[in-house]
């Protein structure tokens, strides 16, 4: 696996040595999602890749405890609030909604959203959208 904190070190060089990568790898939801009839019938099974980029001063790990690094379980709530009951048009929106709402944590300076639909083609294994924010230093 590439390195996520290099990926971003490129784009700003702060990124790879003054932030710890956090992941959520394949994170599974139902989403109500799809501008066509068919997918406003059911939920679709959606995967959630997220990498964060935190602050060293706001995840510092100085002592084997939770409260020295942001709780991974942020993520899911966001994803969760941000998914929602409402249907969504378009994973483009939805996935600059999830990123937006994670830059908003005061300790994430930068995060990494991609979603992919699985369920769409039978000759693919999915469609996806990612999108990049970067919060200024």
């Amino acid at each position: 696996m590439n390195s996520i904190l290099l990926a971003f070190g490129a784009i700003d060089a702060r990124l790879a040595t003054g932030c710890r990568a956090l992941s959520l790898r394949r994170h599974e939801a139902a989403v109500r999602i799809g501008v066509h009839a068919h997918e406003r019938l059911a939920a679709q099974r959606m995967w959630f890749d997220v990498d964060l980029c935190v602050k060293l001063d706001h995840a510092p790990a100085a002592r084997d405890h939770i409260s020295e690094t942001l709780d991974y379980d942020f993520i899911r709530d966001v994803i969760a609030r941000e998914v929602g009951s409402q249907h969504h048009e378009l994973q483009e929106s939805l996935c600059d909604a999830i990123a937006a709402a994670l830059l908003q944590s005061p300790g994430v300076h930068a995060v990494r959203v991609a979603t992919r639909k699985p369920d769409i083609y039978p000759d693919s294994a999915s469609i996806g959208v990612e999108r990049v924010c970067i919060k200024p230093w």
